[in-house]
């Protein structure tokens, strides 16, 4: 099973590593992912020649995935099936770059999630996440008229139809992340809300 947007992708309609390059060189760095899927993220950090590959995802599924994708991959492998808001084990001030493609949000507490990752880096290291945009749930095309379903505002669970299948996602202001990041000891550098769209994603993905 495939993450739905691995690197060197950040999400649906979302610019690519490629074109941001947010990671730079990454050769011989040890790299942390955050909800790491099926690995291929740590599959795109492996052939970028990152040092040590770390990974943490809540599905034993996904872990288990993950650990045959990277079985021969070359750099020492550490995966653990975890909720992210606990530490199962990792080592603090250890890791260069944390990143979570497309995963944060799923937190259920944002500030132990982030005071987490703070730990993991080391002092001068950088995290790097993607997640949905806090207007997609919040708004509709009806019609060709875009109208809003629910207040910007209102922050916390909600009910959201995901792969096919129900799930509870987090919502939260744009703010709420730039605050927690600060209110966690980080410093923010970059936030990015460009799109990303080809044909196929303009019929996709039309009302956002």
């Amino acid at each position: 099973m495939e993450e739905p947007h691995p690197l060197p992708e950040y999400g649906p309609i979302a610019p690519l590593e490629d074109n941001l390059n947010l990671f730079g060189d990454i050769a011989n760095l040890k790299v942390l992912d955050i909800g790491c899927g099926s690995g291929h993220s740590l599959q795109y950090m492996n052939q970028r020649n990152a040092a040590e590959l770390w990974g943490l995802d809540l599905s034993e599924k996904q872990v288990n995935a993950a650990k045959l994708l990277l079985e021969n991959c070359g750099s020492p492998v550490q995966l653990f099936e975890s909720p992210m808001e606990e530490n199962p084990g990792l080592p603090h001030n250890y890791f260069d770059i944390v990143y979570s493609i497309y995963a944060l949000g799923w937190t259920t507490d944002l500030n132990k999630t982030l005071s987490n990752i703070n730990k993991y880096l080391k002092l001068g290291g950088i995290f790097i996440f993607s997640w949905e945009h806090p207007l997609h749930s919040r708004v509709s095309n009806k019609d060709g008229v875009l109208a809003f379903n629910k207040s910007y505002h209102e922050e916390g669970p909600y009910d959201h139809e995901v792969w096919g299948t129900p799930a509870i996602m987090q919502q939260f202001r744009i703010s709420t992340y730039i605050n927690a990041l600060v209110n966690n000891g980080f410093m923010v550098e970059k936030v990015i809300e460009d799109v990303y769209c080809s044909e196929e994603d303009m019929q996709r993905h039309e009302n956002r």
